[in-house]
């Protein structure tokens, strides 16, 4: 039935007014101080979707796989869902070129037949392969496919993803890496400085050349740095870098996090989780891009027999809490630096709670020192219900 107006009722993430948000096929039709008609949906807490520019996958699905299909992507589009993500990009690692075509090409004809999917996955991210090759910095990705950048190969990937790759995190360090930023830049691609052992005047090279992000800031990188000079003080200093951070309580120690909060500010910070593609699975042992990775008991996800993490086991709500928990950042600031910065950062539109938007909603219940808990999610004229835990979900149209 058209004209259907569904009524939301909690406090406004940032003011703390208790409003009735009403919401008409799809849009905020009207927003109004909360009143005594009954509301379809209550919480405490009412703020935009959250956004994610770092989803590798998850419950066993890597958009890196070379077996992709759009049956895997609706199923992590479905589970981001559920823990309160809206949008995402999806984040393809170093790889072979063929899997990486495929990759993006299986992504790009989704987002094009289905626009529902297109709303949820509006740009990619291409994180690699032209990273560090040596050991710390690179992470857990594949030795054998790392490589200098390739102007002409990134334009294939670029071709097959549709123009949809809106972010590219590289190590500066590799020959003809200077240009290719440049090149990256003027097209429109936010560049990002990741996985990399650059030194300073590298990375003071690649800024002028155009990087604008450090990826996950404080981790893909050596066990082991000289004290003063190393790439992590370079980045953290340099006022032209935003950084993204994965809150997850694994991957930055509280003092880390603390300080790149303090010296970047929410205004230059994105919370991103960097979901595995084995996020989600219970503890065990799993093979995934040819290699052997360990999910343990308290969630981290490691390449056996290292320190070396390998993504995150958790989703964005939960950094968001263990954010939270930290007391460092206003609910709001950690709101938008799961929401609003990234879109900023990569120049999508903004998801502002105003009249005419659409009602891209997250609705939660949270108070200082007490739990940070989903309750809806609301995308366009559709509900999304989770949750406590974030698992069970079901969709369905108020319009």
């Amino acid at each position: 039935m058209k004209n259907t107006v569904l009524r939301v009722r909690a406090r406004h993430y940032a003011s703390g007014e208790r409003l009735d948000v009403l919401c008409r096929d799809g849009s905020i039709a009207a927003i109004t101080p909360s009143g005594e008609d009954v509301a379809n949906l209550e919480a405490e807490w009412i703020a935009p979707a959250l956004f994610d520019l770092q989803i590798n996958g998850c419950g066993g699905v890597s958009f890196n796989a070379p077996s992709l299909c759009d049956a895997d992507i609706r199923r992590v589009v479905a589970v981001c869902r559920g823990h309160g993500i809206g949008s995402f990009c999806p984040t393809l690692i170093t790889n072979s070129r063929e899997a990486l075509l495929h990759g993006f090409a299986t992504l790009r004809r989704l987002c094009e037949s289905d626009n529902e999917m297109g709303r949820s996955m509006p740009c990619f991210h291409l994180e690699g392969p032209y990273i560090s090759p040596e050991d710390g910095p690179r992470g857990a990705h594949p030795q054998c496919h790392v490589r200098p950048p390739d102007w002409d190969e990134f334009r294939r990937f670029q071709d097959a993803a549709g123009g949809r790759i809106r972010l590219l995190t590289l190590a500066p360090e590799h020959e003809g890496a200077l240009p290719f930023i440049e090149k990256a830049s003027a097209s429109g691609v936010v560049v990002a400085l990741g996985h990399t052992a650059a030194n300073r005047e590298c990375i003071r090279a690649a800024i002028a050349a155009g990087a604008r992000l450090s990826t996950h800031l404080g981790n893909g990188s050596h066990a082991l740095l000289p004290r003063h000079d190393n790439y992590l003080w370079e980045q953290l200093a340099a006022d032209e870098l935003w950084a993204s951070v994965i809150a997850d309580g694994h991957h930055l120690p509280p003092a880390v996090l603390r300080c790149v909060l303090r010296v970047k500010t929410p205004a230059r910070t994105i919370l991103t989780c960097d979901a595995s593609s084995l996020a989600g699975l219970p503890p065990g042992r799993y093979r995934e891009w040819g290699q052997e990775f360990e999910v343990r008991a308290d969630g981290r996800i490691v390449v056996p027999g290292t320190v070396f993490l390998a993504g995150s086991g958790c989703f964005t709500d939960s950094c968001i809490a263990h954010l939270l928990a930290l007391g460092e950042v206003s609910l709001a600031d950690a709101l938008d630096m799961a929401s609003a910065r990234p879109r900023q950062l990569l120049g999508l539109p903004p998801q502002n709670l105003v009249v005419g938007e659409p009602s891209n909603l997250l609705l939660f219940d949270w108070q200082p020192k007490h739990a940070f808990v989903l309750r809806a999610l609301l995308l366009g004229d559709r509900i999304v219900d989770v949750s406590p835990e974030g698992e069970a979900r079901t969709t369905k149209s108020y319009s």
